[in-house]
């Protein structure tokens, strides 16, 4: 069996040379490479057959492109740059502000995972790096979250940040938590203990915090096919199976240099957009697509899931899941499902799907169990998750979610605009009392009440009117069974 390696090319916070991509393309093509895929932090991915990989990164070289094996590539930055103009609410925060961070900052040397982010927008996940650069509404200052690494804990910075201090404070950031011999545990203690080290060691500009971070609500908006936004159209363009013909790509790039058209954009979602696409010419780009038979018109439900980079198990589960969805007709409009195997990459999504650790050797499919958790508030930028299920085979899967999301819309009811976050986010550690349906697994929440009900918030169990049923299946209260709830 032929052996591959995943060749990475890193373009900073996503941001693609149609020109560049068309000479890597041509070089892939030399090679018998026929397909190309993006990741989630916005890199151009290609398996390369073993024997070929030191020869084609030679050529890459020779194009002046920098390239490396994936385990051996410096992380990308990553940033919200393709939000702008059409995802993004108002903000200082234009192409031009995110270019100028991009020239401070030392792409090639990077050893954490540096985000680049605004908070007006949806799209694209906050703190998913190491090191989380979020713009404040102050004009450039801005909120610096470092994640420890190997945690989903974050420690907000006490202090905003002028821009043209991001690069010093992140070099430093970044020389103090990889010079400690442990991986710390990410107290409060060593966030206070990688500042002051800091501050020890660099000066820069900065100002207090006068409010804690509060993003919009999340809701992700629909990424694909021909969208109307100025004098013109951006096209989304999204691949089931996350690969891309290089002959697609390359008449893609070859009709951006014809419209001059200069940049394409790698999402997180492992698509990409192009913007500013005259009106006249959209029948040319309808051609490309048509030729290549692309659809862009997938439904909303296949499209709000992170997933693993290079894990077709992963694959196999968000289809799985797709299925039963499309089945039972589900609604999952304000929610995102992650799905991770091999726990590589960092948690995201409203929803969270795990294999239980320890199972990835397991041969037996039928073997495989997986945890189902929820981020809090339904939040995937919040990074603190509840446990919902454990244990689950595959099978299960698709039910158990349908009830997580009937959970989310009866807690949307209640649930304030914007929550706000939290300046220090510790993982779960305490566990409460709430009592689940046993006919269909819809969860009642002391704390929470039912307000369609008549139950107010903070109402205990045993005060529940004798007439109260289940607020999905209309089971009887004696239905209800306590079970501990991770928190």
């Amino acid at each position: 069996m032929k052996r591959y390696q995943t060749i990475a090319v890193n373009f900073t916070g996503g941001i693609i040379s149609p020109g560049n991509l068309l000479n890597i393309l041509e070089a892939a093509t030399q090679f018998a490479i026929t397909h190309i895929s993006f990741s989630l932090r916005q890199q151009l991915l290609m398996e390369v057959p073993v024997t070929a990989a030191k020869g084609f990164l030679q050529a890459l070289t020779a194009l002046k492109t920098e390239a490396a094996p994936l385990k051996s590539q410096p992380p990308n930055v990553f940033s919200s740059y393709v939000c702008t103009d059409i995802f993004a609410e108002s903000s200082w925060m234009t192409e031009g502000a995110y270019k100028d961070v991009f020239a401070l900052l030392q792409t090639s040397v990077r050893k954490l995972k540096v985000n680049i982010c605004s908070a007006q927008q949806t799209f694209v996940p906050l703190f998913t790096g190491h090191i989380n650069w979020i713009a404040g509404l102050q004009k450039h200052y801005w909120y610096l979250y470092v994640r420890f690494p190997g945690t989903n804990t974050l420690y907000c910075w006490p202090e905003m940040i002028y821009t043209n201090d991001i690069e010093t404070v992140t070099s430093a950031v970044e020389q103090w938590i990889t010079t400690q011999k442990n991986t710390p545990p990410a107290r409060q203690e060593d966030g206070v203990a990688l500042y002051t080290a800091v501050k020890g060691m660099v000066a820069y500009i900065s100002r207090p915090i006068d409010q804690d971070l509060t993003p919009p609500v999340f809701h992700l908006p629909y990424y694909e096919g021909f969208n109307k936004y100025g004098a013109g159209y951006w096209l989304g363009i999204y691949r089931r199976d996350e690969w891309f013909p290089i002959p697609f790509l390359q008449n893609i790039a070859r009709l951006c240099l014809e419209s001059k058209i200069g940049e394409l954009h790698a999402t997180p979602w492992k698509s990409i957009i192009i913007k500013n696409i005259s009106p006249t010419q959209r029948r040319l780009w309808d051609s490309i697509l048509g030729h290549y038979r692309i659809n862009v018109r997938h439904a909303a439900n296949e499209l709000n899931w992170w997933v693993e980079d290079g894990n077709e198990d992963a694959l196999v589960v968000k289809r799985h899941v797709i299925r039963y969805f499309d089945k039972e007709d589900v609604r999952t409009y304000g929610l995102c499902f992650g799905v991770l195997l091999k726990h590589t990459a960092p948690s995201f999504g409203s929803v969270l799907i795990q294999q239980k650790e320890g199972q990835t050797r397991i041969s037996l499919k039928s073997q495989v169990r997986y945890d189902i958790y929820y981020s809090e508030d339904f939040n995937p930028n919040a990074g603190h998750y509840l446990l919902y299920r454990e244990g689950v085979e595959k099978d299960h899967l698709g039910p158990y979610l349908v009830s997580l999301s009937k959970l989310f819309y009866e807690k949307a009811a209640v649930l304030p605009e914007r929550t706000a976050i939290a300046h220090l986010q510790e993982e779960p550690a305490t566990q409460r009392v709430v009592y689940q349906c046993t006919t269909c697994t819809t969860i009642y929440d002391p704390e929470q009440g039912d307000i369609r009900q008549g139950v107010q918030p903070g109402t205990p169990y045993e005060q529940l009117p004798e007439d109260y049923t289940c607020s999905v299946c209309m089971a009887p209260v004696q239905e209800l069974s306590s079970i501990h709830y991770k928190k």
